[in-house]
Parts: C-alpha cells; structure tokens; sequence
C-alpha cells in the first residue's frame, strides 16, 4: 500500500509539473521565455513520472527496471542541449527578446 501512495504521488507531482510546463509555454510572452516552460518544468514533471513508472515496474516484476533509467538520461542530455540550439538559432536570424506596448515605457518612466 505504501508503494502505490509513492508511485500516486510521483505521478501527481509529475503531472502538475508537466502542465505547469505546457501552461508556460502557451502563456508566456515571447520565444525566449517560452524556452523555459518546456525545459524546466516539463523536465522535472516527465522526470518525476518515470520514477513513478520506475518503482511501479520494479516491484512488480522481475527485478529492477531499467529502461526509464535510460529515458531520463536521454532527456536530461537532449533537453537541455536542444534548448540551447534554439535559442542560438533564434538570436542568430534576429528573433526579438521581448516586445514592449508603447504604453507601458511610459508608464515605466513616472
């Protein structure tokens, strides 16, 4: 019983992280910031949902599981790394940082 209340709570926290990710990545206001929604947040939800599925195959089967072990290493290598190629790619044809109303520089002033 304890071990379904652990893989429930790994797959809750996983999942909040996983929207909080997406939910960045479709409200945020430009390229650059969208970066960090998938990057950070959706990371750490797709993480906390394979230890989830880790101890859940683990117990139930033949021994440890080891294939989520390797799905979170190819996403903490490739993550990372294809974030940084984006925004190099981004900068480098002049996507701009952020876009500023004409109203707010006004008000920024008083």
């Amino acid at each position: 019983m304890l071990r379904d209340f652990l893989i429930a709570a790994c797959l809750l926290l996983g999942a909040t992280f996983a929207l909080i990710g997406s939910i960045g990545l479709a409200r945020l206001d430009d390229f650059y910031m969208r970066l960090h929604g998938p990057t950070k947040a959706t990371t750490l939800g797709v993480g906390g949902m394979l230890v989830a599925s880790s101890v859940h195959f683990s117990t139930r089967g033949n021994g440890v599981s080891l294939h989520e072990l390797l799905v979170a290493a190819f996403l903490l290598l490739t993550a990372p790394a294809s974030a940084h190629l984006l925004t190099r790619a981004a900068r480098h044809i002049g996507v701009p940082a952020r876009i500023v109303p004409p109203d707010a520089e006004d008000s920024s002033a008083r």
